[in-house]
């Protein structure tokens, strides 16, 4: 903590400082002040700008762990219902175990790696209606899509659907998100990646993404004007997206809204380090009840719980 003192970084409180130290990871804490490093300290080692405080940090690791929990809420909703769209369409489809069927997928290599997954999920299971299914059905040996599909992992299920055989079957499950089935496969396996970062507490304020996703063609038109193509590898296109998805997932949810609160409410963020551009604040996918009209028509079904 003296060393930190000795660079230039400015304790406030220094008990609550060593306190904070006590429990977070000196190099995960390292990561908010970066930003706030020189290149040269009396030390001849890194040293702090003028007014760079612990406070300031600190600050931002708390924003960044607020955050993450608002992207993982809102992968969880894409999540659902991307199972059930997957599971619904296949069984309308082909069949209540069309899953089982590898013509129906393009690569048997990878449906066969699918397959073993999924038999050691179900296998290890201890859901109700997996144990049910068990014990009363024996052929086949594994349920039916609306129940398997809940065992799977998002990655696994990333892979399911982008394995699926027919352009025609990916497409009919990406329209109902008004998008191209390729766009949608990028922002699946793209979203993959964010949820382990999330789970595992990483950092996602200011991180540089290596799987990036493919952004829709129209994406300079009235279809998706809240997204920047300059900041590909940002965090900012990520969380345009999932705004975009619950509009359709979750009519009415105030998702976009407690981001751009938090986001305002945090000294420091800067958000040009996400990716978001000038005026971002301003634009009608972050702003209380605002809609465009292009949003994707909500699902027949009915709205979800905002």
């Amino acid at each position: 903590m003296s060393l930190l003192e000795t660079r230039g970084l400015h304790l406030q409180d220094r008990a609550k400082a060593l306190g904070c130290l006590g429990h977070l990871n000196y190099y995960r804490l390292r990561a908010y002040w970066l930003g706030m490093e020189s290149s040269k300290g009396p030390d001849g080692d890194h040293g702090f700008i003028q007014g760079a405080s612990f406070d300031t940090a600190l600050a931002l690791y708390v924003f960044d762990r607020k955050l993450r929990l608002l992207v993982m809420d809102a992968i969880e909703r894409v999540e659902v219902s991307v199972r059930t769209r997957w599971a619904h369409h296949l069984a309308l489809k082909y069949g209540a175990h069309a899953y089982l069927d590898a013509s129906l997928f393009k690569d048997p290599v990878l449906h066969g790696r699918l397959m073993a997954g999924l038999r050691e999920e179900v296998a290890r299971s201890q859901e109700t209606f997996i144990e049910h299914y068990l014990r009363t059905y024996d052929d086949p040996p594994l349920p039916p899509l609306w129940s398997a599909c809940e065992v799977m992992s998002f990655g696994q299920l990333s892979r399911w659907v982008g394995i699926l055989k027919y352009r025609a079957d990916r497409q009919a499950i990406a329209s109902g998100y008004g998008l191209d089935e390729r766009v949608f496969l990028s922002f699946l396996h793209h979203l993959t990646t964010v949820r382990n970062l999330c789970a595992h507490h990483a950092r996602l304020w200011n991180r540089r993404f290596t799987i990036t996703m493919q952004l829709p063609r129209s994406q300079a038109g009235a279809a998706f004007p809240a997204l920047n193509p300059a900041a590909e590898r940002n965090l900012y296109n990520t969380l345009a997206m999932l705004g975009l998805f619950l509009r359709t997932v979750s009519p009415g949810s105030s998702w976009a809204q407690r981001v751009r609160a938090l986001i305002l409410a945090t000294p420091g963020v800067a958000p040009a380090a996400m990716g978001f551009p000038m005026g971002w604040e301003s634009q009608a996918l972050w702003l209380p009840g605002a809609a465009t009209p292009s949003d994707p028509a909500p699902s027949s079904e009915g709205p979800c719980p905002p």
